[in-house]
């Protein structure tokens, strides 16, 4: 084994979804130089992570340490939540003061009256124009 016993990887990447109950995807960056023309290349692999109080956000860096299969494809953990976005914050510090949902979307009456015309209300326009005309 690479590792001694007990010791755990660690990656620190920034988290690119929170959209899941109790996980996160975790981007982790890191850079390889081509064998033959030595140019730096980024590679980025993403991660299944454990989140158990749902606590990080979208864009979010976070330190991530290995532990036990938790499910087929969730084999790390949050250890720490590094940086905050901005953004985050400001939107939760927004949600709390007006107790509403972020998620919820608007009521089906003010799409409504955004919307475009139906291509039924068009033809029935032209159809009233067309008899005017006669």
């Amino acid at each position: 084994m690479t590792n001694a016993q007990g010791a755990r990887k660690e990656r620190v990447g920034t988290v690119v979804s929170d959209k899941m109950d109790k996980t996160v995807v975790v981007a982790v960056e890191r850079f390889k130089r081509h064998r033959i023309y030595h140019k730096a290349i980024r590679l980025t692999q993403k991660y299944k992570v454990h989140d158990e109080n749902n606590e990080a956000r979208s864009g979010d860096v976070v330190r991530i340490v290995e532990s036990r299969p938790l499910s087929k494809e969730k084999r790390w953990r949050i250890a720490e939540i590094v940086q905050k976005t901005a953004l985050a914050s400001e939107e939760r510090a927004l949600v709390k003061q007006l107790g509403a949902d972020p998620t919820a979307q608007a009521p089906a009456s003010a799409t409504a009256a955004t919307s475009e015309p139906t291509a039924e209300v068009k033809a029935d326009a032209s159809t009233t124009e067309d008899a005017a005309e006669e």
